[in-house]
């Protein structure tokens, strides 16, 4: 690996992101427009912002770097710039990390905008600090990117990189706790939800938000990176050279 590769990568990826401004609005405004939502559809009915707007923030983000990333990577590969840049010296650990170093700085930029809106515009109560909360929205949106990442590699298609949604990230949000506590699941859900990064990552939201400090919230964190990191190594082993 060649870190003059790796962040020549990053800026390459910046500088193709910074004429899409579709897709700049998608990460950096969508999220925190739809928290936004939540927190109006339910105005009317106190305290249901502060039980679900914490686990929400980590959500959001999540899918839309996913998204983003996954098809971003499929583009490359069917217009053929994978291919050419691996002809040249860099490897595919090179690319990995440089898309990761990339899209980890919109998702830094994304999650400062939501967890800034959500709390001093939608008025969502934290106990814990701020910044926690912040910091796990950007590792939760680091975390889509590892995933979205990876799922790229075993798609051919960005239809098909969409598919693989109702797989990666539907059953995490489903038993990640948002809609019920984990430890109130049938036994099997609650082992299977044990395997699943999101649970970490809404355990930690929980915990800051109640105000836990310590092993309570840097705990789910480290396992939540640990997932990350395993992935992106995943997806440069599984990075193929040549379009099938």
């Amino acid at each position: 690996m060649n870190a003059t590769l790796t962040f020549a990568t990053a800026g390459r990826v910046l500088r193709q992101l910074s004429h899409d401004p579709r897709s700049i609005v998608l990460m950096l405004v969508a999220p925190g427009l739809l928290v936004g939502l939540f927190a109006w559809l339910f105005s009317e009915q106190e305290g249901v912002f502060n039980i679900y707007g914490g686990p929400i923030l980590g959500l959001f983000p999540f899918i839309v770097m996913f998204l983003i990333t996954s098809i971003t990577t499929l583009r490359e590969r069917r217009s053929g710039t994978l291919e050419r840049l691996m002809t040249t010296p860099i490897g595919k650990a090179d690319f990995i990390v440089g898309y990761g170093l990339a899209f980890g700085l919109m998702a830094t930029l994304q999650a400062t905008i939501t967890v800034t809106f959500a709390v001093w515009i939608c008025g969502l109560e934290v106990e814990g600090d701020v910044w926690q909360l912040g910091l796990v929205a950007v590792i939760d949106a680091i975390l889509g990117t590892a995933l979205g990442l990876l799922a790229s590699a075993f798609a051919r298609t960005e239809f098909q990189a969409v598919q693989f949604m109702p797989l990666i990230v539907f059953p995490q949000i489903l038993l990640g706790g948002l809609f019920m506590p984990r430890d109130q699941m049938p036994e099997a859900l609650y082992v299977i939800s044990n395997f699943l990064p999101l649970s970490y990552a809404i355990d930690a939201i929980n915990a800051v938000t109640a105000g836990d400090d310590e092993w309570e919230v840097y705990g789910p964190i480290l396992v939540v990176v640990g997932f990350a990191v395993g992935s992106l190594i995943l997806a440069s082993l599984t990075l193929r050279r040549r379009t099938p």
